[in-house]
């Protein structure tokens, strides 16, 4: 799995690439909870469920389900104000959709463990894209703190964050070219910025 400090930087970036000017901290939560969510499931070790299991390290919550599940109630979290499903609770749905899911599809290019169960509870297969350039992370801090960890970072802000600042960058320009405004508004729903 990539760290979950890439996966808080991939929330972030979004966040930045979808909305303007401040946000509340509500939403910046709910982005880095989204974003990291699934890395939960590590505790299914501490009660001896077995890595391939369907809750076992990335099956089920690292689905794209299980990120399709999660963004409903994000989403009505931040938008508890309105009259309900209006178009600014969709955007907000998918920003936290899209987030959630990139959790899995990241983990998919990392080079070890078993697989991402990115199509459960449909299909439990685990996946790898056939090209997987990052490093696995390993799980817990010793292992962080090593050589190994090293080259965990080195291919993640290789292979992660440099890209995704060149994407948001672009991103931010085209928006701002031809969308004229942000996708994701703080409003009014959302509470006060602070």
């Amino acid at each position: 799995m990539p760290t979950i400090i890439t996966h808080t930087v991939v929330a972030v970036a979004a966040g930045k690439a979808f909305s303007e000017g401040p946000m509340p901290r509500n939403f910046w939560r709910a982005a880095i909870v989204s974003s990291i969510i699934a890395d939960g499931d590590v505790v299914a070790f501490f009660f001896g469920i077995p890595y391939s299991h369907f809750f076992g390290h990335r099956g089920f919550f690292h689905s794209i389900f299980f990120a399709f599940l999660l963004s409903i109630p994000l989403a009505s979290i931040l938008w508890e104000h309105a009259r309900p499903f209006p178009r600014q609770w969709w955007q907000y749905f998918l920003f936290f959709f899209l987030i959630g899911s990139s959790h899995g599809l990241l983990d998919a290019l990392t080079d070890g463990g078993l697989g991402i169960a990115l199509f459960s509870p449909f299909d439990n297969h685990r996946y790898f894209f056939p090209w997987t350039p990052i490093v696995v992370s390993p799980i817990g801090l010793r292992g962080f703190f090593s050589q190994w960890g090293l080259e965990v970072m080195i291919s993640e802000v290789t292979y992660v964050w440099a890209p995704l600042l060149i994407c948001l960058a672009a991103f931010r320009v085209v928006i701002r070219k031809f969308y004229k405004h942000s996708l994701i508004t703080a409003g009014p729903a959302i509470g006060k910025i602070n």
